[in-house]
């Protein structure tokens, strides 16, 4: 073989192997799933709206991102009970998407009832202790927090702290946000339920989300 076939036929080889290279690497990249959990008695309401624009926003990332909300208004979900027995209520209906497949990335809101998460919050996450035992399911899992208050400052920070604090005992990763929403997302319910007038919540709510999904879209990454 003279030296000019030698390098045109190592150079196919070699835009060959980096071809399938590349290849390999579009085709291990899963989508990535952010499920977003609206944590008010009141369905449809303000907390899910804010919820649904960070997910909005957590789409727009990459086009790999698939979303997901569950809206927890109506459902009747008790708090742990103490034992490792719990009634059949409406968690059971919920769980498949909390980890069938896990999400990839999770975004929790509640709204700020005297300036504390509401009660089905703190029952939600309480019933999370399933995907504790016996593994750590949602370790190292990007999680953002949001809250609603009906006053701009109504303890929405604080409710924030309240849901980021019991989700460290999952060994997630805390997000917050960008500029305006560095530790989540708050918003403000002053306008007859359109929380959408809030400009500003929604700004926070939406940094929120492209935070979480960037983390996510970053973690999924280095497993490839």
């Amino acid at each position: 073989m003279n030296r000019r076939k030698f390098f045109t036929t190592s150079f196919a080889a070699g835009a060959a192997a980096t071809l399938a290279s590349t290849t390999t690497k579009a085709v291990d990249k899963k989508s990535v799933k952010i499920l977003g959990v609206s944590c008010s008695p009141r369905k449809g309401k303000t907390t899910a709206t804010a919820v649904q624009a960070a997910l909005n926003a957590a789409k727009e990332v990459d086009p790999r991102i698939e979303v997901e909300l569950i809206d927890l208004g109506g459902m009747q979900i008790a708090g742990s009970s103490g034992t490792s027995s719990q009634p059949s209520d409406d968690f059971d209906k919920i769980l498949p998407a909390l980890k069938d497949p896990l999400p990839d990335g999770l975004i929790i809101g509640s709204p700020s009832y005297f300036r504390t998460m509401s009660a089905l919050c703190k029952a939600f996450l309480e019933r999370l202790a399933v995907l504790r035992k016996p593994d750590l399911l949602l370790a190292d899992t990007p999680v953002g927090v949001l809250a609603v208050g009906a006053y701009r400052n109504g303890g929405q920070e604080l409710v924030i702290e309240q849901i980021q604090a019991a989700m460290l005992c999952h060994e997630v990763v805390i997000v917050g946000g960008k500029p305006g929403a560095h530790q989540g997302a708050t918003l403000w319910n002053a306008f007859n339920d359109d929380i959408t007038k809030d400009e500003f919540g929604i700004a926070t709510a939406r940094q929120l989300g492209i935070r979480v999904a960037e983390a996510a879209i970053q973690l999924c990454d280095t497993k490839i």
